[in-house]
């Protein structure tokens, strides 16, 4: 037997402590804090947080503790329900998937790979010259050396 959310909570609880008495008659008697296992394990995944509450507390709950417990939190959920309800978007009627038109779409967007690129005329950060690059730089490698900092990779 399941909860499902069209019912009352308390109403299922109570439904289910009395199929236990039912049980009881049977000569089949199942302690209490078993009873409030099975109702725990039957209740939807909305609860779960609530089933990891009780799990990690060291006392367990009677039946009439376990009501009203689940009854707040069928009340906050349904609360929070309502809330949420307010920021939902829905989208009516069927969609149209749209498609994309290559032939559409402006060129100018395109990115150049490689040797296409327009290269700006050079020019070293070191010695301020336009032919070459900081790292290519005689001058630049000398002060390295000069400062007995390692010697960079050639670099061709």
């Amino acid at each position: 037997m399941r909860y499902k959310d069209d019912g009352n909570i308390r109403e299922y609880v109570l439904d289910m402590f009395h199929l236990a008495g039912k049980l009881k008659g049977l000569k089949i008697e199942l302690p209490e804090d078993v009873l409030v296992h099975l109702v725990l394990i039957s209740l939807p995944p909305r609860f779960s947080q609530f089933e990891v509450s009780y799990n990690c507390q060291k006392d367990k709950w009677t039946l009439n503790e376990l009501i009203s417990h689940l009854v707040q939190e069928e009340d906050r959920t349904k609360q929070h329900k309502v809330e949420s309800a307010h920021l939902a978007s829905s989208n009516s009627g069927p969609q149209k998937k749209r498609k994309y038109d290559k032939a559409a779409a402006p060129k100018s967007c395109k990115k150049t790979k490689g040797p296409e690129k327009e290269h700006k005329e050079l020019k070293c950060f070191f010695c301020k010259k336009a032919s070459h690059v900081k790292k290519d730089c005689p001058k630049y490698r000398a002060w390295r050396v000069k400062k007995g900092l390692p010697e960079l990779p050639n670099s061709e």
